[in-house]
């Protein structure tokens, strides 16, 4: 009895777990996304060290400032209709007015929270829900590529702006990532976009070529004459 007892106890615990882990991670997600807010105002990007930063962002500043026009004008709306339910509407509004902060939240986030490179690692990002560390030496290929089509497809992840991804890198080992619920995901195919694609090809290459240089093995002198 006490056996079956645990059983049924320990099945419970293990989706509530899994419940309170999800809240967790959607409450860190948008204190990230609040706090690039104040990192956007104050002009410090985030993690860039002595790395070199790559912006992502820019395309889709217009559909960003569309969604916070439509908030505004969707506020607007509701203080009209609720104007004799003033309890309603103060509750409305506190609603539309949070959900501006993340449309701007989510921009300042973009902008904040570039694409990194430096000696050893390049660090992929999308606002404040995706940051995926690839070591160079577990680069096989990148290239310029635009695609304007993602399908989904195991072992690879699209992270597009504005429906496009600017740049595919092809990895000869997998690299660990984690979806936005915690879900691991081994890749070998990441498909980004960046604002200066080109650039960012050129300067992973380059560290690639460096990389390979240190990590070539030595040549042995020859004996002395």
């Amino acid at each position: 009895m006490s056996a079956a007892a645990d059983t049924v106890t320990t099945a419970g615990r293990a989706p509530a777990t899994g419940v309170v882990r999800i809240v967790r991670r959607l409450v860190a997600h948008e204190v990230r996304l609040l706090a690039s807010i104040a990192r956007w105002v104050a002009r410090r990007p985030h993690g860039i060290g002595r790395g070199r930063a790559f912006s992502y962002g820019r395309g889709q500043g217009a559909m960003m400032f569309g969604f916070g026009f439509v908030c505004v004008l969707e506020s607007v709306c509701m203080a009209v209709l609720l104007r004799n339910h003033p309890a309603v509407h103060r509750v409305v509004f506190t609603l539309d007015v949070y959900t501006l902060l993340l449309v701007v939240g989510m921009h300042a986030a973009s902008v904040t929270r570039p694409h990194v490179l430096d000696d050893t690692v390049l660090r992929i990002r999308r606002a404040a829900h995706v940051d995926v560390r690839v070591p160079l030496a577990a680069i096989a290929s990148v290239r310029r590529e635009l695609v304007t089509t993602h399908e989904k497809r195991d072992g690879r992840l699209d992270l597009a702006i504005g429906a496009q991804t600017t740049i595919t890198l092809e990895l000869s080992s997998p690299v660990r990532h984690f979806t936005f619920l915690g879900r691991p995901k081994d890749l070998t195919t990441i498909r980004f976009h960046a604002d200066e694609p080109e650039a960012l090809v050129r300067e992973i290459r380059a560290a690639l070529e460096l990389t390979r240089e240190r990590t070539a093995p030595s040549t042995n002198p020859g004996r002395p004459a």
